[in-house]
């Protein structure tokens, strides 16, 4: 408590300071036949310490002058506000300046105190030992703060690196939970509209045919609320199913196949183990091609072709009405473009030669495994 209120009103402190300075070089040359002058530059040499922490230079070069003075006219008693001028100037500033300027102070008063005073040299090489103490504490008291101040400047940093790595990390969760949401509500109300449309169809006609379809979105539903429990899971940290992977993928397509589409699956090349984030973003960029073209491409046919090698390769093409009412702004291609992207996989998305929609992508697999 003490410390940081004497730090907000240090000049209190300087006053005190001298005050009792100005006191004391008084009352030690206040003997002899110069007292009276000895006492003037005295006190003028002590006075301007009320402002040693705003104009250090000029102090120093006052007190310094005074000690000249003071020494030359054998007054000069001990170092005291000089020694208070260097420490204030070595601890404030590091530049060429201030270390030519307290040399030159020391050397000029070292010359005049043991040279052409009348002190004896004992006396006088423990004044010009005092001003250099005070120096070398100045200069050790600024690097002390110029090392906590760099060390607290480092901890400030560290810690804002941390908070944005943070931030990222979050930024990251969401925009993965966010692509994994997508992905599994919209591709099952897909399902859930097209079968609900072809079960109003069928229920005026033949009721009983109408039960296939709400069967369907039964099932659609079910499985979407089972993949929505389990990415809820991930969030909070719960138990969850293991997440879907390309060994689903008969089943995603039979899913499609229930709303009436031709759904042709090909596998090329040997099934193999794959990463886990590469089996999930293979299997999320199929279903969310399934999903577009059940929502927009009006198709009667889709061919889904996996082929496993050097890379993962999957394509989805359709024979609906292409491009023009794709949703190539939407959710749904950036997030696909976004999980290839951070395998460092292509993707490209387009009409198909001969009509209809394509969607490939490439996934590496020797650089994920």
């Amino acid at each position: 408590m003490i410390w940081p209120w004497f730090h907000r009103h240090a000049w209190l402190g300087d006053l005190a300071l001298t005050v009792l300075l100005v006191a004391g070089g008084g009352a030690a040359v206040q003997h002899g036949e110069n007292a009276p002058a000895a006492f003037l530059i005295a006190t003028a040499s002590t006075l301007p310490l009320l402002v040693r922490r705003r104009l250090p230079l000029s102090v120093l070069v006052v007190a310094t002058c005074g000690a000249l003075a003071l020494s030359a006219l054998d007054s000069w008693v001990f170092p005291i506000p000089l020694a208070v001028a260097l420490y204030t100037l070595t601890s404030l500033d590091d530049t060429r300046r201030t270390r030519v300027a307290a040399s030159a102070s020391i050397v000029a008063v070292s010359i005049a105190v043991l040279a052409g005073s009348g002190i004896e040299f004992g006396a006088a090489a423990a004044r010009v030992v005092v001003l250099i103490a005070a120096a070398l504490l100045g200069d050790n008291v600024r690097a002390r703060r110029a090392y906590v101040r760099a060390i607290e400047e480092k901890a400030a940093r560290l810690e804002r690196e941390h908070e944005t790595q943070a931030q990222r990390a979050a930024a990251e969760e969401q925009a993965r939970i966010a692509r994994e949401l997508h992905d599994v509500v919209a591709h099952a109300l897909s399902v859930i509209v097209v079968q609900a449309g072809a079960a109003d169809d069928a229920f005026e006609f033949d009721p009983a045919r109408a039960r296939g379809p709400i069967r369907e979105v039964d099932r659609a539903a079910r499985a979407a609320l089972a993949d929505l429990r389990r990415v809820l899971g991930i969030v909070q940290g719960g138990e969850y199913e293991p997440q879907p992977s390309l060994g689903q993928l008969d089943r995603l397509v039979d899913s499609v196949r229930a709303t009436g589409l031709d759904v042709t699956l090909e596998i090329d090349g040997r099934r193999q183990p794959l990463p886990a984030a590469v089996d999930l973003s293979a299997y999320r960029i199929v279903q969310e091609a399934l999903t577009n073209t059940l929502k927009h491409a009006a198709a009667a046919h889709i061919r889904v072709r996996v082929r496993y090698g050097r890379e993962l390769e999957l394509e989805v093409r359709d024979d609906g009405r292409g491009p023009a009412t794709q949703s190539i702004g939407g959710n749904g291609l950036v997030g696909m473009r976004e999980r290839v992207a951070l395998l460092g996989g292509r993707l490209d998305a387009g009409p198909a030669g001969g009509g209809g929609y394509r969607i490939a992508a490439a996934i590496p697999l020797e650089s994920v495994a």
